[in-house]
């Protein structure tokens, strides 16, 4: 699924093992049958935008696969609070990020010193593109948006870029669940990581054409 290959390797370097993490993916799909289950997957969106180290969607497809006629519900849960989620990660970065970075860098998975710095250096060039394609993309969105406060960018292309990713995201997801229900579950699980690549490049592509033709 979406970002397990960071986690692992974040893991392995933090010294921590995988065991801790998969724990906590049984537990997020624990509550894919609980009564609370959407509040549940508002808050774990909500948590992953900064700091949660499991991503949403597993909630959401496991959710989909019970009720695929909410699909689109689910969707619209997971992305609001995946916003605010991500508001907070920028806050924490422009307000707080002396004060947390040393438990960013030991505890979160995805976030390296050098990973920080790279991302750092991304939005010099184009911060949207660079929020839009975590947002959508298995990059791990988590580091985006606190690196995005801590480089202090604007925070309308930052909020602009998190809306249009997050919803595409999530929304194709519960799209998706609806229209083919959950036998679809297995090609979302095998492929979404590289269909979310292709996506974002030709999106990108095709708005640099644009950008070309007008000019």
């Amino acid at each position: 699924m979406a970002e397990w290959g960071a986690m692992e390797k974040a893991a392995s370097r933090t010294g921590m093992g995988m065991g801790w993490i998969r724990r906590i993916y049984d537990w997020v799909i624990e509550w894919s049958n609980h009564r609370h289950s959407q509040w549940a997957l508002f808050f774990i969106a909500f948590a992953e935008a900064s700091f949660f180290p499991v991503p949403p969607d597993v909630l959401l497809i496991a959710m989909a696969v019970g009720a695929s006629r909410l699909s689109l519900r689910f969707a619209l849960i997971c992305t609001v609070g995946s916003i605010l989620g991500g508001i907070v990660g920028y806050g924490i970065g422009n307000f707080f990020w002396g004060l947390t970075q040393n438990f960013f860098f030991t505890y979160v998975p995805g976030f390296t010193p050098e990973v920080f710095h790279r991302v750092s250096t991304v939005f010099e060039e184009n911060a949207f593109w660079a929020v839009f394609t975590a947002g959508f993309t298995p990059i791990p969105y988590k580091v985006f948006t606190v690196a995005a406060g801590a480089a202090q960018i604007s925070f309308f292309p930052f909020l602009l870029a998190s809306i249009c990713s997050r919803s595409l995201r999530f929304f194709l997801i519960g799209f998706l669940m609806k229209r083919f229900g959950p036998p679809f579950k297995v090609f979302i699980d095998k492929y979404f990581n590289l269909l979310a690549i292709v996506f974002t490049v030709l999106l990108i592509a095709g708005f640099m054409v644009l950008k070309g033709f007008f000019h």
